[in-house]
């Protein structure tokens, strides 16, 4: 198979949608047996080359552990591929619907048909797996799909590109590269559907762009993930449970624990806790190869501006590894504890997205749920308890896209539960069933009976109909 070459200007970026299109629309309803050669295909892919996809994506970030890349990308796109395959028969199974009494016998069904051509645009914090995660749902629905990578991984999208461009054809999935102005022209094409992971304001600029062709989207954003640690829960195991959420990736991550809100009193205990968690998992944070750089100067110094911020404005900045500094040629920003924070500072407006962690006192468990509900709604929450009733209440009393029990992130890596925001923190689901609907139009088929009592209700309306509509209305 061959590709076009994955860095393109606007023009040929419109002709190579063109010629997706148009192949989508001329195979309208792939089989099963295309749709798992398209998936064995791309799972074969990423086996064959994950070394070199593990090296661009550390090259791109200055320093990205491989242990990582291998656990946060390599495993979940197996097992989404392998989740997809494994299910794909059923899942293009028509679903059998109830007809209501007075229909009968006809029947009713929901079919499940590719939409055609999609769009994905990928970010930079997770390039592989936040690309090949929707691929994968995309594929699976009989789509074609085309993949915009993010300027600030250009190694990675350089490979990956290549890679596609030698395994499919450029009218079945095909990559792109190019900076904000070609992610602009991207949002703006007449997709059947469009999902994008990113920042909030950027969902909303993707948002406004897809409007003026009404492209449906899925908005996979992020915001400030709470983490509440309640009063039964096991203490110790709960810190190190949220600081390994928060230096995964150097905290880079769209569900990492944002804030944490702590019982009045148990700061101190937090910190040492959280000391003695970096003591053993990073003896040697400034050298060891399983800590992450920031991905690139802009955002490193976002970080570090936040920091001297909340000291200005009389936050305490505790460091974990203490007599440590951050390293800004490598830009290595160690993990790093805010006491003392308030509205007034960034970085309790802002997503975070680095390995800075606000500790917040509470007094009781409904201030910490009026903490967060007072907020824009979460992407993920987290909860830590052993008291089944208290856990319960957070889960009705708080609304979040996803929540973990006593752990941080795991929810993103099952397959069978919908991965989505709610309100600012985005708009629709996919993984596993949920990724196949979204990139599948549901279509409703009824079914007329060869026999059927519907002919009764037509003009003229005389006294056979009058009896039966004081039937129907009774």
């Amino acid at each position: 198979m061959s590709g076009a070459n994955a860095l393109c200007d606007l023009n040929s970026l419109e002709d190579r949608f063109v010629r997706m299109r148009q192949s989508a629309r001329g195979e309208l309803n792939p089989s099963i047996a295309v749709r798992q050669a398209r998936l064995e295909t791309l799972e074969r892919l990423l086996g064959e080359n994950a070394a070199a996809l593990a090296e661009a994506v550390s090259g791109d970030f200055g320093h990205r552990s491989r242990a990582e890349t291998r656990l946060l990308e390599f495993f979940p796109c197996r097992e989404a591929i392998a989740c997809a395959r494994r299910n794909l028969r059923r899942w293009m199974r028509p679903q059998r619907r109830r007809v209501s009494l007075w229909f009968q016998p006809a029947s009713a069904e929901v079919q499940f048909q590719p939409l055609g051509a999609v769009g994905i645009i990928a970010p930079w914090n997770y390039p592989i797996y936040l690309a090949v995660a929707p691929l994968v749902a995309a594929l699976a629905a009989g789509n074609r799909a085309l993949v915009k990578m993010s300027e600030f991984t250009p190694a990675t999208a350089r490979l990956f590109a290549e890679l596609i461009a030698r395994n499919f054809a450029d009218d079945e999935v095909s990559v792109v590269e190019g900076d904000a102005a070609l992610a602009r022209a991207f949002a703006q094409l007449p997709f059947d559907h469009l999902l994008f992971t990113g920042s909030t304001p950027v969902g909303c600029q993707v948002m406004r762009a897809a409007a003026k062709n009404l492209t449906p989207v899925t908005l996979e954003l992020g915001g400030k993930c709470p983490a509440i640690i309640g009063t039964a829960a096991n203490f110790e195991k709960a810190v190190e449970r949220i600081l390994v959420g928060k230096t995964l990736n150097a905290g880079q991550t769209c569900i990492a624990p944002d804030y944490v809100l702590v019982p009045a009193g148990r700061e101190q205990a937090f910190i040492e806790a959280a000391r003695g968690f970096a003591a053993r998992c990073y003896p040697d944070i400034e050298n060891t190869p399983v800590y992450s750089s920031i991905i690139n100067e802009r955002h490193y110094e976002r970080l570090t501006g936040y920091v001297d911020e909340a000291r200005r404005l009389g936050a305490q900045v505790v460091e974990l590894a203490p007599g440590k500094v951050s390293d800004r040629r490598s830009r290595r920003l160690l993990p790093l504890i805010l006491l003392g924070v308030n509205e007034g500072m960034r970085v309790m407006h802002d997503e975070i997205f680095g390995p800075l962690l606000p500790l917040l006192p509470y007094r009781d468990l409904d201030q910490a749920m009026a903490f967060v509900n007072a907020r824009p709604r979460p992407l993920s929450l987290y909860y830590f308890d052993t008291d089944s009733s208290r856990i319960e209440k957070v889960l009705k009393q708080t609304l979040a896209g996803s929540v973990t029990v006593n752990d941080t992130l795991l929810h993103v890596a099952q397959d069978d539960l919908p991965f989505g925001g709610v309100g600012p923190s985005g708009m629709g689901r996919y993984h596993g069933f949920e990724g196949f609907k979204t990139f599948s139009l549901q279509k409703s088929v009824f079914r007329q009976a060869r026999i059927s009592g519907i002919g009764l209700f037509k003009p003229p309306y005389g006294a056979m109909f009058e009896r039966l509509i004081k039937v129907l209305l009774r």
